[in-house]
């Protein structure tokens, strides 16, 4: 949060009020003209999560998954999500490719749409209005960019390229979760809460995905 807040206070339109996703693209895209947008978002909100900080997170947040379903569920589809990734980077010929980010495609959207449905809510309230708009928004950009490598050649470096930044900008969108968000609600979510995500997290997931087959 100190990181979040230190990047926050350098852009002066925003001193008075938490920043929009779109706000920290405009201002990282005014100093960094170089980097891809996605990466631009995430300088400017926290320096990326380094590969021990994340697996740190996930230990802790699978040990807190112990009787919790509904976060279970959660961090495995995060693992399944990661290992899409790592198959649609590693496919070689376009038609590969496409059939990689389609797979991937299906499960980061139905896990989104699980999310934005039942978890985020209950985020708003039980670890920050803040945490629960940077979530819906950074949802909202991985799906664009998605749609956008889904028009590309994937026999292309900027495919190749994109689908690095996307990977990266899910990467750390997972880890905020994990390490702050998820922990959050094990902690402060009442019972009834809890009941409430594990019966209707698991329903939005397969609706999605129901209708995706």
């Amino acid at each position: 949060m100190q990181a979040r807040l230190a990047a926050w206070s350098a852009i002066p339109q925003l001193l008075r009020e938490p920043p929009r996703f779109g706000d920290i693209f405009i201002f990282a895209k005014q100093k960094e003209p170089n980097m891809s947008f996605l990466d631009k978002i995430a300088a400017a909100v926290a320096p990326a999560a380094s590969d021990e900080s994340r697996a740190e997170a996930r230990r802790k947040v699978e040990a807190l998954s112990h009787g919790e379903e509904w976060l279970r569920m959660i961090v495995e589809q995060h693992k399944q999500i990661e290992a899409l990734f790592r198959e649609a980077k590693a496919s070689s010929g376009p038609e590969q490719r496409r059939a990689a980010l389609d797979r991937l495609a299906i499960e980061l959207t139905g896990h989104a749409n699980a999310e934005e449905a039942v978890v985020y809510p209950i985020v708003s309230e039980d670890s920050g209005k803040t945490h629960a708009g940077m979530a819906y928004e950074e949802h909202a950009m991985t799906k664009v960019q998605l749609s956008k490598l889904e028009r590309m050649d994937p026999s292309s470096k900027e495919w190749a390229e994109k689908l690095e930044h996307v990977q990266s900008a899910v990467q750390q969108h997972i880890y905020q979760e994990e390490n702050s968000w998820l922990p959050d609600l094990v902690e402060n979510t009442s019972p009834a809460g809890k009941a409430l995500l594990n019966a209707r997290y698991r329903e939005e997931y397969e609706r999605y995905r129901g209708k995706a087959r």
